[in-house]
């Protein structure tokens, strides 16, 4: 098999890009309106059937757009942890809305509710194994640089140090801090940066041997 030529490599590298800023913006608002907004039943599906997909390809846009400046183990397990994040989170969400709608009564869905915290708290675990990976792969990148990879970290050992404290009652209903929106907001500040940055990154790729 003839290997790519380096144009098409870069080529590939920035659409990634691209589908990692289109993928993450798309997170950003949906997870929001699945969690938050009084949806009608058909559209909250489709929603939440479709952010574990976003999150994924978020995720490997995010490790691409790392890659471009220097490659990095961490960074490639970020993008490894976070799409099994997306897996976890669709698979939970989807069984709490199995769950509401087949549930037969109040003790049916109090038994059966240890399952999607289960889920929740592995979703929490595999997002903040992967926003802590991307973080440190941030750290000496120019474009997201110490302020980025410092507030992941902290961030992603605050999700897990309160979920796993805490297992398996969620952290906020135990009088924590509940660490997911701020998490949302550092990788909606992420996707922001890989928008910006988008000529610099063509211009590094094609700088790139």
């Amino acid at each position: 098999m003839k290997p790519k030529s380096p144009e098409i490599v870069k080529a590939v590298a920035i659409q990634w890009v691209q589908a990692g800023i289109g993928a993450g913006l798309a997170t950003c608002i949906v997870y929001p309106l699945v969690t938050m907004a009084p949806l009608p039943r058909v559209l909250l599906v489709v929603l939440a059937s479709a952010l574990g997909p976003t999150l994924a390809v978020a995720s490997l846009g995010l490790r691409q757009a790392l890659r471009l400046h220097e490659e990095t183990v961490v960074g490639d397990l970020g993008a490894l942890f976070n799409v099994l994040a997306g897996v976890l989170l669709e698979a939970m969400l989807l069984v709490q809305l199995a769950i509401r709608l087949r549930a037969s009564g109040e003790a049916s869905a109090q038994q059966i509710a240890g399952v999607w915290l289960g889920l929740d708290v592995a979703w929490d675990v595999y997002i903040g194994l992967g926003t802590g990976c991307f973080a440190i792969a941030m750290l000496r990148h120019p474009r997201f640089g110490k302020a980025m990879g410092i507030a992941g970290l902290v961030l992603a050992a605050a999700v897990l140090g309160f979920n796993l404290f805490t297992f398996p009652i969620p952290p906020a209903e135990a009088g924590l801090l509940d660490v997911g929106p701020a998490i949302g907001l550092w990788y909606l500040v992420a996707t922001i940066l890989m928008w910006r940055s988008m000529s610099w990154l063509k211009d590094t790729a094609r700088e790139r041997d």
